[in-house]
């Protein structure tokens, strides 16, 4: 008989209005990678907290090895063998890359002082692992979000745990990161550590996962061994019904220049960038980390300077781009990091929801709250938002309804352009299609969309044009009837053998 590494008993776990687990049992072996997969708001997250020691249980018991553990702190936790990648980053911003991945635990001379090389040694060894080309003295706030999260895997890496909790760990990679990531979780399980994958890409889940198990309004749906089962018995287990992966037809009409950025610089992260968004129409921007698409994104935003080139909206060059200034002119931005830049994680829904609109719902220096509660109310009724009201601070939604969220508060503004830095991380499978559907209708309403994304399937079927970047240089364009993965991969990273007829060609207009 197979003995269970960790053993998770009837655990509940309530907060403020929500039940978010309700008499869960879930167990793990040593040596299985373990999938734990549910629509938004399932237990998932809460679940594997509950396990790292962030939440206390309010019922149930947890067996560490056949002991029952009561864990007081995530450093309790970790005594244990257990450590956990977190959805949302646990980064210091101000430290380097080097220094994060060792906080708290760096390696002393014998002086008892930080042994700085020994550090550096250990740190570029665990991302060498990664296949990671970072460099270790860089401050993690200049990191891009997938940089950032293979830093946080190679801190977790670094305590050399026996249970490796990943939380969506592969949302914002791709191509050879996500080749990577998979190869060090076999080479884990090999090794006989034990990795508990929480994931939204189901097809994910049949390339690492031994096991399965699925929740659903914080309950236990089932765990089955992932080979007996399919694609869609595993979606009917989440959302309790069918679902085929389609996207929206695409919409065609005329055409108005809406963005049009010419020759864009800013350092080496972006190189002589050109091109335009047209309205009505959804371009798709690819490429690997690091090949400057989201730093494309702020700087059409006002989030962050260039060095030189023009960015231009309905014709008129921006002069002085700012956040505040791109709002008032009907640009949206949907982050990719959504709890950084996103949301204000100690306010309410209704706060965070109304903050791009203020000067719509005040009378001199007031709020008008009676306007600002029904248009609060109807919006996460529109947009299918799960909370306890619209007075629930946003840090206890679930990741999926935090990305809602911050979608819902751009679309109010009924924006000319919106920019969507990974719309769909952390979506599971059911809100994606909606996420789609939404994207379309907008689009049909003449709304033009920015689309930066990891994930290649969403890209080919929701882009009406396809750029692919790589070290901060447009490489060309692709229409998605003829783009495939694995060309825009090659394209991203410069193995293209017509790489340099696709970077002389002059952008579809």
């Amino acid at each position: 008989m197979v003995e269970n590494i960790v053993e998770m008993q009837k655990i509940s776990k309530a907060f403020p209005g929500v039940l978010a687990l309700d008499k869960v049992d879930f167990n793990c072996i040593a040596g299985e990678v373990h999938a734990v997969i549910g629509e938004n708001g399932a237990g998932k997250s809460t679940l594997m907290k509950v396990l790292a020691g962030v939440y206390r249980p309010d019922g149930g018991k947890i067996l560490v090895r056949g002991k029952k553990i009561v864990f007081a702190s995530p450093k309790d936790a970790q005594n244990y063998g257990i450590s956990i990648i977190y959805q949302e980053f646990n980064l210091i911003p101000e430290l380097s890359v080097a220094k994060n991945i060792f906080l708290g635990r760096e390696p002393k001379n014998k002086w008892r002082l930080i042994d700085t090389p020994l550090l550096n040694q250990h740190s570029k060894a665990l991302l060498s692992d990664l296949d990671a080309d970072i460099d270790i003295q860089t401050k993690v706030k200049d990191l891009g979000v997938a940089q950032q999260q293979m830093v946080e895997i190679a801190k977790a890496l670094s305590l050399n745990a026996d249970i490796l909790v990943m939380d969506e760990p592969s949302a914002v990679v791709s191509g050879r990161e996500l080749d990577s990531l998979f190869r060090i979780i076999r080479s884990l399980k090999q090794s006989g550590k034990t990795i508990i994958y929480i994931s939204h890409r189901i097809d994910e889940i049949f390339q690492i996962a031994d096991r399965t198990t699925v929740l659903k309004d914080g309950q236990l749906v089932g765990t089955v061994n992932t080979q007996d089962i399919d694609k869609p018995r595993v979606v009917n287990m989440m959302v309790g019904r069918s679902m085929t992966e389609t996207f929206p037809a695409r919409q065609q009409g005329e055409k108005k220049e809406i963005l049009a950025l010419q020759n864009v610089c800013r350092g080496n992260l972006i190189k002589n960038v050109s091109f335009k968004v047209y309205s009505g129409e959804i371009l798709g921007l690819a490429g690997l980390v690091g090949s400057g698409r989201s730093e494309v994104a702020r700087i059409i935003f006002g989030a962050g300077d260039m060095d030189g080139g023009r960015v231009l909206l309905n014709g008129e060059a921006i002069k002085k781009a700012a956040p505040k200034s791109s709002i008032s002119c009907g640009i949206g931005f949907v982050t990719e990091n959504r709890s950084k830049d996103g949301l204000v994680h100690s306010l309410s829904l209704r706060k965070n929801l109304t903050l791009p609109i203020l000067d719509r719902i005040k009378k001199w220096c007031f709020i008008k709250e009676a306007q600002e509660r029904l248009f609060c109310t109807n919006c996460v009724k529109e947009h299918g938002i799960i909370s306890a009201g619209i007075e629930q601070e946003i840090q206890y939604l679930s990741g999926g309804n935090q990305q809602k969220v911050i979608l819902a508060k751009w679309i109010s503004i009924n924006p000319t352009l919106l920019i969507l830095d990974e719309p769909t991380r952390g979506i599971d499978v059911g809100a994606k299609a909606e996420i789609y559907q939404l994207m379309r209708r907008l689009a049909k309403e003449g709304t033009a969309i920015l689309m930066i994304s990891s994930e290649l399937p969403e890209i080919i079927g929701m882009s009406d044009r396809i750029l692919v970047m790589r070290d901060g240089h447009i490489m060309g364009e692709l229409s998605p009837s003829a783009a495939t993965e694995e060309s825009i991969l090659m394209m991203a990273t410069g193995q293209n053998s017509d790489l340099n007829q696709a970077k002389e060609k002059p952008l579809a207009s």
